[in-house]
């Protein structure tokens, strides 16, 4: 699965350990975060976020 990267602050999200905190569990994919889930550092969507190359 794809590594995720904030725009804004350079958080990753990495579906192999999902969020927990915030509660997404490891294993999620990207295109399925809930339409809710922001970004645990900045708090900004999943329109702000792009592919880690």
């Amino acid at each position: 699965m794809k590594k995720y990267a904030c725009n804004f602050c350079s958080y990753v999200y990495d579906p192999e350990l999902g969020d927990e905190d915030n509660g997404v569990a490891p294993g999620t994919a990207f295109e399925d975060l809930p339409e809710d889930w922001l970004c645990p550092l900045c708090g900004v969507g999943t329109d702000e976020f792009e592919i880690e190359e």
